[in-house]
């Protein structure tokens, strides 16, 4: 078999449909924390307008968890990655048949099938990654830009991917106490007004910060370390780290961190 991380989308649009498991795709929501904002990756394919979320199909003798992680791989480069499946999207209008005919016609030297499989109606299973922006290697196709997006500042997107964002983000807010999330996106060392802004911006308001930092080193999960980062200004800030076992054991077992 072809070696799957390898193909680019002109690649797959060539395929005929019975590699993939019919009308079901896969879209990735991967969220990486750098320089005090919260992320998200996209992609565009050269002459297409619209961005769109990271996505893919899944092939017939492919398992739909694992074409998640293959996709996210083939983006980051990473293998180990925190990944989980919130929501399936299924909508009969979430995509207008007007943009895949326009993603289908860009390439001139695309061969011609009527009616092309893209063409179908598809329900996305969506998928949200939180990765550590330092580890990653991020990867483009041929013929596709791939960028960063302020989480705030995200335009609008190919199909439904603006309202997949948006139950991402949800999903994960209703979830914050039980999702790892500041252990996902920081570096090992990291100030507490970094993992803050995380939380302030899943949860779209401002918590306080010393009520904050009480709960968050009260949980046992957080180390403070006799070490201090001045990348917030001149003021210089102290660095914490996560106790890994204690944090692994309580993801393991469902142990809720904190309430807000």
């Amino acid at each position: 078999m072809a070696n799957k991380n390898a193909e680019n989308y002109k690649t797959l649009m060539e395929k005929d449909a019975e590699n993939f498991l019919p009308s079901v795709s896969v879209d990735c929501i991967i969220f990486g924390f750098h320089e005090g904002i919260l992320k998200i990756l996209l992609s565009k394919f050269d002459g297409n307008q619209k961005w769109m979320l990271p996505g893919g199909f899944v092939y017939l003798d492919e398992n739909v968890n694992d074409a998640a992680y293959r996709i996210l791989s083939k983006r980051t480069g990473l293998n180990e990655i925190y990944l989980k499946q919130f929501y399936l999207f299924g909508d009969t209008g979430r995509v207008h048949p007007d943009d895949n005919k326009h993603i289908l016609t860009v390439d001139a030297n695309h061969p011609e099938k009527d009616p092309h499989w893209l063409l179908r109606r598809f329900v996305s299973v969506g998928y949200y990654a939180l990765v550590e922006y330092s580890k990653l290697k991020i990867k483009a196709a041929d013929s596709e830009e791939v960028q960063w997006f302020h989480i705030n500042e995200v335009p609008e997107l190919y199909g439904d991917h603006n309202k997949i964002i948006e139950k991402a983000v949800n999903s994960i807010r209703s979830q914050i106490n039980t999702i790892p999330i500041g252990y996902e996106l920081l570096a090992e060392k990291f100030t507490m007004s970094d993992l803050r802004v995380i939380y302030e911006t899943i949860l779209d308001r401002k918590l306080d910060r010393r009520n904050f930092q009480r709960k968050m080193l009260a949980s046992g999960f957080i180390l403070k370390l006799d070490e201090v980062s001045k990348k917030w200004g001149s003021k210089s800030a102290t660095l914490f780290t996560f106790d890994k076992e204690k944090y692994n054991f309580a993801l393991k077992n469902g142990t809720a961190y904190n309430e807000w």
